[in-house]
């Protein structure tokens, strides 16, 4: 049964690794664009505003890399770093526990990304492609061609 558990694993990983960037990428949009909703409940975050335009701009770019599993782990740890930084500058001076101060969802997107920073994207990332297209490359090169002939 473990064995069938394990051989899911990395397509587990990819399906949470998609979920959680396309959420991601949902507040960037709302908050850019003032589509889903808007930010804060409507409309859209004038651009250039500190912090919220550019944590917006990290929330699409960063979601959308990591659902494309493209750069997943730069994405997830910058990704990351902004939702520590949202916690730890917005949220976290209002009251001690991410339950009072409305920080939860900071909170746990920053541990989440975390994680995805140590566990790679799993299948299906887009890293996976390029990866496995230059290690085939790599060990092309390093098979002597048996037709050449060989420099002694």
């Amino acid at each position: 049964m473990y064995t069938r558990l394990n051989r899911a694993q990395p397509y587990a990983l990819a399906l949470f690794r998609i979920v959680v960037g396309l959420l991601f990428a949902c507040h960037g949009a709302a908050s850019i664009f003032g589509v889903l909703g808007g930010a804060m409940g409507g409309g859209s975050i004038p651009a250039g505003t500190w912090p919220g335009w550019y944590a917006a701009v990290i929330q699409l770019v960063g979601g959308s890399l990591v659902v494309l599993g493209l750069g997943t782990r730069i994405a997830a740890l910058i990704s990351s770093g902004s939702m520590a930084y949202a916690y730890f500058k917005v949220h976290q001076p209002e009251a001690l526990f991410p339950l009072q101060n409305g920080g939860e969802p900071s909170a746990v997107y920053s541990w989440v990304f975390l994680l995805l920073v140590f566990t790679g994207p799993g299948a299906l990332a887009l890293d996976r492609l390029f990866t496995s297209r230059s290690a085939a490359q790599r060990a092309e090169e390093r098979t002597p061609d048996p037709a050449s002939p060989v420099a002694v």
